[in-house]
């Protein structure tokens, strides 16, 4: 071989290393699930459904079993998650109030890895609504929502309650969903990752939100008459203070559900959609292995709240109790987290922010409230003595630990449950004295200060701070 050959061939060799180089920081796919609750295979939330994916992710990393979102609504969950401040530092409590503003000042988690030599590059929904240009990301690619083809005026249902619909899509192929395609467009992000930097990848899943549109063939794997419902008694709210009941809103949803006849309609189109968005992440996964930087890439998922079906009278989220509050969170970071391991901690997702500086050996920033899980993923049985914070709204807070669920609300009443003995927090407990202690201890996991709400999205109210309390919890329009 002559020397031009093989000059020509150590430059080809040269370009190629360069190309397919593990960056110094770990590669990280950030996904977000949206309105996913622990209706998952391993999280043992619900006996039918369908994850062979989500279980197949939490075999190769950590799943925390007793996480809790900072509030159960899309907009304020995903400003503290991404911010790394609660609702009552930052200002966002509900849907309404205006993130962008709520955060204007504040170092966001994509900004500071972007800051420190990562290429951010986004789709789908990560922040309640993505509008925010390039402060985020270097990249952002719009996921566009689908019509399905012949909505009736009222919704597939009949029930006439804005997005609260579902429908078995015979015509539309899995190939046409939005969530299919952004997978097929993070699978090339994958394959090509920048040569000269770290690649940190959101995709944002908008299933299982409603409405629970989803092809044919994931309706056929729930037969409704094999469907198990949530068991649901008669006086759930019997001993719920005036607050709760507000909030559990039973003559709403609940009601149009069962005086329609269609409660094991809306759990097989929950069930359906799930078992869809699941199939996603197993592309999504399949990408990763197949991606030249694969071996080494963090996945970090988790939805944003969890999603009530009837229990406690209720349906969607907007509520502190355990079905609105708990959802998914897997961390599977290759050489730290322990494979196969479930951690029954009590955490938050205000954890997920300093985790990933951990992990990719960056700088804490001094503003973020939660602390690094890293710990838990070396040991998922590591001592821990935090509990897990959720706000909806100024002054109501819900804190969870290990075994106890405590809410108090602004005008003081409260709630109690024992998750050993009433996992599916029937009996109120809160008026026992001998919980007096307990109580104590839980409540000073709240906050001490909290500051007024931000303002809400233009278009969505006038005034700093309404909507604080007025109106949570209601059916028609509350999603988005």
């Amino acid at each position: 071989m002559g020397m031009r050959a093989i000059a020509s061939a150590a430059s080809i060799l040269l370009i190629t290393v360069a190309c397919v180089a593990e960056p110094s920081k770990p590669d990280i796919l950030f996904v977000a699930i949206d309105d996913l609750n622990d209706w998952v295979g391993h999280l043992g939330g619900n006996p039918d459904v369908r994850t062979p994916h989500l279980d197949r992710l939490a075999k190769r990393g950590v799943s925390f079993a007793n996480a809790h979102c900072a509030a159960p609504a899309c907009n304020p969950s995903r400003a503290a998650l991404m911010s790394g401040m609660r609702p009552s530092k930052e200002g966002v409590y509900t849907n309404s109030h205006d993130f962008e503003i709520a955060l204007k000042d504040a170092l966001t988690l994509t900004e500071h890895f972007r800051n420190n030599g990562y290429r951010i590059v986004a789709s789908g929904k990560i922040y309640h609504h993505n509008k925010s240009g390039q402060r985020f990301w270097d990249e952002y690619r719009e996921r566009k929502e689908m019509e399905p083809p012949g909505k009736p005026k009222g919704g597939f249902n009949g029930l006439n309650r804005d997005h609260f619909d579902w429908a078995c899509l015979d015509t539309v192929a899995e190939e046409d969903m939005p969530d299919y395609k952004m997978v097929a467009w993070a699978g090339e992000q994958l394959a090509n990752p920048p040569a000269d930097k770290p690649l940190f990848l959101c995709v944002g899943f908008v299933k299982p939100h409603l409405p629970w549109y989803a092809p044919k063939k994931y309706f056929d794997m729930y037969p409704k008459d094999k469907i198990t419902l949530p068991k649901v008694p008669d006086d759930d709210l019997s001993d719920i203070p005036p607050i709760g009941l507000k909030m559990a809103a039973p003559e709403g949803d609940h009601k149009a559900v069962i005086d329609s006849g269609q409660w094991r309609d809306a759990v097989q189109a929950y069930l359906a959609t799930i078992t869809f968005v699941d199939d996603q992440v197993g592309r999504l996964i399949d990408a990763v292995d197949g991606a030249p930087r694969g071996k080494g890439t963090v996945i970090v998922l988790w939805s944003d709240h969890g999603w009530h079906l009837g229990e406690k009278h209720h349906w969607r989220k907007f509520t502190l109790w355990e079905e609105a509050t708990r959802a998914p969170f897997i961390i599977a970071a290759p050489g730290i987290s322990r494979a196969g391991a479930a951690c029954d901690r009590p955490v938050d997702f205000l954890g997920i922010y300093p985790t990933l500086c951990d992990i990719a050996g960056l700088p804490v920033p001094g503003h973020l409230q939660g602390v690094s899980l890293r710990p838990l993923l070396a040991d998922p049985a590591a001592a821990w003595d935090r509990m897990a914070l959720t706000t909806h709204g100024r002054g109501e807070h819900g804190v969870r630990s290990d075994r106890w669920r405590y809410i108090r609300y602004h005008d003081g009443t409260e709630e109690l449950y024992d998750h050993q003995t009433d996992p599916m927090e029937w009996k109120n407990v809160a008026a026992d004295p001998a919980h007096a202690e307990l109580k104590a201890k839980m409540a000073a996991w709240m906050p001490k200060e909290e500051v007024p709400a931000a303002p809400n999205f233009a278009g969505e109210g006038k005034g700093k701070g309404k909507g604080e309390r007025k109106g949570r919890g209601k059916g028609r329009g509350a999603e988005e």
